[in-house]
């Protein structure tokens, strides 16, 4: 018997039944009431008894940026169904998305005393744990989708392995996506970007490096309160995908989107190798398999949303600011060199960046 669904409709016409059944005029009336009172108790306790006995033994708890309801959020719940299946419900995950665990610094905080265990973090957040791994994110860097497929396919073991010496398990990359400046203003040109009031996310090196190659003063603020400072006139220039435009609503603040792409934005999944190494071996190769499998399906829906954000956003009066021409072109790819050149020895080594373009030139 499906008591979920019976205690479901039981509730929904108790109104009705206690009305027309119990009325408390007798003795025995009275008694029929508190008995009637005790059965509503029951289908309470029945009404909650699903969640309770399908909880897993041991759950992951997992922060990510991404709202409910969006496609991230919908496949990590159907990541979680598989994983508790095919543990027989040992092993599931709690989820806290949207943001209520806080920026992705407050989240790798949280991880570091063990309050969060697992979370998907853009290039900032990864970067805060493995410095080097943000020669992914170079502005500038690629050309192509194929050139981003074919230099995560060489690295992926290296960063494994260098993320598994910093404490945490890759599970998988999940890439944010081509980005692109959401502007009150046009822009396409350097000249044209120079006097906005460019956001900056707190803290992070490489973007303000970026920016001062541009010329640009930006204001460091925390992702959190990017559509504020947009409502207030603190900013009128961020970069963002177009589903992360979307899904925060910063689009709504703004006129334009930028056809030129400012870089590819990496991401992943992360496990403490704390909380993983407390799963029996059986339940850690249950993980990293299912974690493959649903994490490769996300990287296809997240390139889909992606595309439709931007349609989405156009139909709704977002405009799109050409490419500029090849002269223009040409002078953002030499500020992405000199990036690259300030930020080895820093962020990465020279010869970590060397692998990369050695693979990037063969392509080209």
């Amino acid at each position: 018997m499906n008591y979920f669904k019976c205690s479901k409709m039981f509730l929904s016409r108790w109104p009705d039944i206690n009305k027309r059944i119990f009325r408390p005029a007798t003795l025995g009336c009275i008694v029929c009431s508190i008995l009637a009172s005790l059965l509503f108790a029951l289908v309470l306790i029945f009404a909650e008894a699903p969640d309770a006995l399908a909880a897993p033994k041991t759950r992951i708890k997992f922060s990510t940026l991404a709202p409910e309801g969006s496609s991230w959020m919908k496949v990590m719940r159907s990541l979680d169904k598989e994983l508790q299946r095919v543990t027989e419900g040992a092993v599931g995950f709690k989820f806290y998305p949207g943001g209520v665990s806080g920026d992705e610094i407050d989240v790798l905080r949280k991880m570091r005393i063990g309050q969060i265990h697992a979370a998907a973090f853009t290039g900032v957040g990864l970067g805060g744990i493995l410095p080097e791994v943000r020669v992914l994110d170079l502005p500038f860097l690629f050309r192509n989708d194929r050139e981003i497929e074919v230099i995560y396919e060489k690295m992926n073991d290296y960063f494994t392995a260098r993320f598994e010496e910093k404490g945490y398990i890759l599970l998988g990359w999940v890439r944010v996506g081509w980005i692109h400046f959401f502007s009150k203003e046009p822009v396409s040109t350097i000249a044209s970007l120079r006097p906005k009031k460019a956001w900056m996310w707190e803290g992070d090196p490489l973007v303000e490096e970026a920016y001062r190659g541009l010329g640009v003063s930006p204001h460091p603020l925390s992702i959190t309160n990017v559509l504020l400072s947009l409502q207030t006139g603190m900013v009128d220039t961020v970069y963002a995908s177009p589903m992360g435009a979307l899904a925060l609503q910063w689009f709504t603040k703004v006129k334009y989107m930028s056809e030129l792409r400012m870089a590819n934005a990496t991401g992943g999944v992360l496990i403490t190798k704390r909380a993983f190494n407390r799963l029996p071996d059986k339940h850690q190769k249950a993980i990293r398999e299912v974690s493959k499998n649903y994490l490769e399906k996300l990287v296809k829906k997240v390139q889909e949303d992606n595309n439709l954000a931007i349609t989405l956003m156009k139909q709704n009066g977002l405009k799109v600011t050409p490419l500029p021409d090849a002269d223009e072109l040409e002078k953002f790819y030499a500020v992405g060199r000199e990036v690259q050149a300030k930020m080895k020895g820093k962020l990465f080594s020279q010869s970590l960046l060397d692998q990369v373009e050695s693979h990037l030139k063969a392509l080209r």
